[in-house]
């Protein structure tokens, strides 16, 4: 059991390894069909959360709760998928999304930008010039969000296990690469690291679900038992606020108690009593 995540450029054939990797891992290979998914489940649309991925934070700041409402959502749908293992995320920001998980095998592809220019400039029937201007543009557009976000500079090379650049080295060499180090045991993910997702995608559940409530509430799971961290004292709620958050979040599959903890240390517990009730 494996996760494999690919960041890549556009036309630095990112997703023909990926997908390649997939088909003979007999991996789940999910990409922008997970936006697609998120925006289906959450009744987002999906300009909305491509934007999360692509544009700056003040542009999403527009929206109520833009930057974290729909990072959130793309956050929670993507570990559902990695709670079912042998996965390859490409696409932007799967290494930040899934960081904390040990064992996820993070790899860079990168390619020579003139081999990209005449990628871009066949494709959508343009002049190389454009295209290398569009390329470029779309590179420092993904560092910046990498930077305003999460103050990591996507084009370090410390983010990831391994940096592969298609040029020397062809598609299938990378596939071939790819395929023999993620089976080492350094990236197979054991029953502890599983014990790990579920609990950050049930507390991912919950975030999503109480997000328009408390925007900037940290959640944390511990086999089913949920913590709501606000940054704010519980006081600064309603009753009805704080009863509508505790609801929420005992809705979610797998929830057995739920925790909430204000800046002014005052608590709120509540237990499910149905857990236990085949």
């Amino acid at each position: 059991m494996s996760i494999i995540t690919i960041s890549r450029g556009s036309y630095s054939r990112g997703k023909e390894i990926a997908e390649k990797v997939a088909e003979i891992m007999h991996y789940s290979c999910v990409s922008r069909d997970l936006l697609l998914e998120s925006s289906k489940e959450f009744d987002i649309p999906e300009v909305k959360l491509v934007r999360a991925l692509h544009d700056s934070p003040s542009i999403l700041e527009r929206f109520t709760h833009g930057k974290e409402k729909y990072l959130a959502h793309i956050r929670s749908s993507l570990l559902q998928h990695a709670q079912k293992d042998n996965l390859v995320y490409h696409g932007l920001a799967g290494q930040y999304f899934l960081s904390n998980i040990p064992h996820i095998f993070k790899v860079r592809i990168t390619a020579n930008m003139e081999d990209r220019v005449c990628e871009e400039s066949q494709r959508e029937n343009i002049s190389k010039d454009q295209a290398r201007y569009i390329l470029k543009k779309d590179d420092e557009e993904r560092r910046k969000w990498g930077l305003q976000v999460y103050g990591i500079d996507t084009w370090d090379s410390r983010l990831y296990d391994m940096v592969l650049h298609i040029g020397a080295l062809s598609v299938d060499d990378a596939v071939n690469i790819i395929c023999n180090t993620v089976q080492k045991d350094a990236f197979k993910i054991t029953a502890e690291d599983k014990k790990y997702i579920d609990n950050i995608a049930i507390a991912s559940y919950v975030q999503v679900g109480i997000i328009q409530i408390a925007s900037h509430a940290l959640v944390s799971c511990d086999e089913g038992h949920v913590t709501i961290h606000f940054p704010q004292p519980i006081s600064s709620f309603s009753n009805k606020q704080l009863d509508n958050i505790k609801a929420i979040a005992m809705k979610i599959d797998g929830v057995k108690s739920v925790t909430l903890l204000g800046a002014d240390a005052r608590q709120h517990n509540m237990v499910n009593p149905f857990h236990n009730i085949n």
